[in-house]
């Protein structure tokens, strides 16, 4: 099975750039209305253009909602701190710093320019 994590982006240009700043990769595929990244085996990351989700899914329910505020990206990382670095760095929000979690991960949360909130963290 392959898992693909679809955010919707009011800027697909500006999406892709942050991410592939916070990935420290090139998207595998880059064209209008879809941009993805590999993730690892069986995970892809997909940015889609509001508009193009709105056509797809009904104007209703992109209009009535903001998608990614609700949305968490939880990606198991060698080194969390560079990501959250890159991500802050790319634009987003810091929201929790670098810090041992109760579960077990240390784990270091930020937000994207578009609401999503990224969590990069590693197995202690």
């Amino acid at each position: 099975m392959k898992a693909h994590f679809i955010l919707y982006v009011n800027d697909q240009v500006r999406a892709t750039a942050f991410y592939s700043q916070v990935l420290d990769r090139g998207p595998r595929l880059d064209v209008v209305g879809m941009t993805e990244f590999e993730l690892g085996e069986g995970a892809v990351l997909g940015l889609m253009p509001l508009d193009g989700a709105s056509r797809l899914l009904g104007r209703e329910l992109t209009e009535s909602t903001r998608p990614n505020e609700c949305a968490e990206l939880y990606l198991v990382v060698n080194d969390p701190q560079a990501y959250h670095i890159r991500a802050i760095s790319a634009g987003g929000t810091e929201i929790s710093p670098l810090a041992l979690r109760d579960w077990g991960h240390e784990a270091a949360y930020s937000a994207d320019p578009f609401g999503t909130i990224l969590a990069f963290a590693r197995e202690v």
